[in-house]
């Protein structure tokens, strides 16, 4: 990279590193390689985050989240994560319904008991 395409990506940065052009070519180097790990890891992230949120409403409805996707796959339901997460969050309803459907095709699903509203007020109380 010649010293024009280094200072425009470097603009922006603090100090030296925006106008010195030996530090701001280390920061630019620094900061792409950031940006390359980032970009991977991103993803990682998010599938991390909808994991967590077909596990949460999963869990409203009494199956967990390994049992509830064994389920969906015996049943072929081929739903990509991030649509379930979505699903779950904004059509409870309908993940309701996705729930049912796992918890018939799976018998690990089906011994899960609910605790009663009673219960929990006197427990509270």
């Amino acid at each position: 990279m010649n010293k024009k395409e280094i200072f425009k990506l470097a603009k922006g940065f603090r100090g030296r590193a925006k106008n010195c052009i030996r530090i701001a070519r280390e920061r630019v180097e620094k900061a792409l390689q950031y940006s390359y790990r980032d970009r991977r890891n991103k993803k990682r992230d998010m599938r991390s985050l909808w994991i967590e949120r077909i596990n949460a409403g999963s869990r409203q409805h009494g199956v967990n989240y390994g049992n509830f996707m064994h389920g969906l796959m015996k049943e072929n339901i081929q739903l990509n994560r991030k649509v379930l997460s979505e699903i779950s969050m904004h059509e409870p309803y309908s993940f309701k319904a996705l729930v049912d459907i796992s918890r018939t095709a799976f018998p690990g699903n089906k011994n899960v008991v609910f605790p009663s509203r009673k219960a929990e007020n006197s427990i509270n109380a």
